[in-house]
């Protein structure tokens, strides 16, 4: 028989009400607890409680407070940074690579429900991997939708909200979140509204 587990990872309707799930969402929330807890000079304590919460976490450095579904299944770079209040909904997995910055009040949520009500009252979610690539920076209060897969170097606007994968190499902005332009060699000159870089 097909277990819970096996329908999440197969992106099939599951429930989240056994086989140690409802333990690890209160071991990772827990975590969490801990961490946001945490005096701003205990980094020490507050890298330990990351490593122990997430699936992997090279480095980093992230700003209570963080809300998470599991942990486990978040896998983090090197080089991360997040400021105030990011959520993870990690029912399934989160990958974000090196070097990424987030702002403020972003949300990353691989899960969903079906539009039915039936299906809703019977409890029954589904989920869908997203994952950031390298060199990413996504503005204050984005939110980024189950399945996604941003590519390298992109900036997502402030207040985007991702329902679709967003190709490398591009700014992105809206709601629904679109591709803008490219990023370009000008790029390198200018860092805002015209202000040159020296």
């Amino acid at each position: 028989m097909e277990t819970m587990r096996e329908r999440r990872a197969a992106g099939r309707l599951f429930t989240d009400k056994g086989e140690g799930l409802p333990e690890e969402r209160l071991r990772a929330k827990s975590l969490a607890h801990a961490f946001n807890r945490t005096h701003p000079t205990e980094t020490g304590e507050r890298e330990t409680l990351l490593r122990e919460m997430f699936g992997g976490f090279g480095s980093g450095w992230i700003e209570p407070p963080l809300n998470v579904c599991y942990g486990v299944n978040t896998f983090i770079g090197e080089g991360f940074y997040a400021n105030v209040n990011l959520t993870l909904i990690d029912d399934w997995t989160i990958h974000i690579g090196d070097k990424v910055l987030l702002g403020p009040n972003v949300t990353i949520a691989v899960t969903g429900h079906g539009l039915h009500p039936d299906l809703r009252q019977r409890g029954e979610t589904c989920a869908f991997p997203v994952r950031i690539g390298n060199c990413v920076w996504i503005g204050a209060g984005v939110i980024v939708c189950p399945g996604v897969t941003i590519g390298d170097n992109v900036v997502i606007g402030a207040g985007s909200i991702v329902t679709r994968d967003i190709p490398a190499d591009t700014i992105a902005v809206g709601n629904p979140c679109r591709a803008l332009r490219a990023i370009t060699d000008e790029d390198r000159a200018f860092y805002f509204r015209g202000q040159r870089v020296d």
